[in-house]
């Protein structure tokens, strides 16, 4: 069988243990977390990994329009 690449927005967020949380909002449910922003990477992609080992090939999510966006604000 044919692999594809896809490609997915994952959030890293710093969490209280001084690692990170890491999300993929296209992957309902999916939530994983590393020690440092390495850690977090490598963990992201095996979450990623067994969540689409898991569907059916012809049912993988792909990506919709999200936009990652960073504002700072003063207070």
């Amino acid at each position: 069988m044919k692999k594809s690449i896809h490609n997915y927005t994952a959030v890293f967020e710093r969490n209280e243990n001084d690692g990170y949380t890491v999300t993929v909002p296209s992957l309902p449910g999916l939530v994983t977390e590393g020690r440092n922003l390495d850690d977090a990477r490598k963990m992201a992609t095996e979450a990623i990994e067994c969540y689409l080992g898991g569907i059916d090939r012809n049912k993988i999510p792909v990506e919709g329009d999200i936009a990652s966006i960073r504002l700072s604000v003063l207070v």
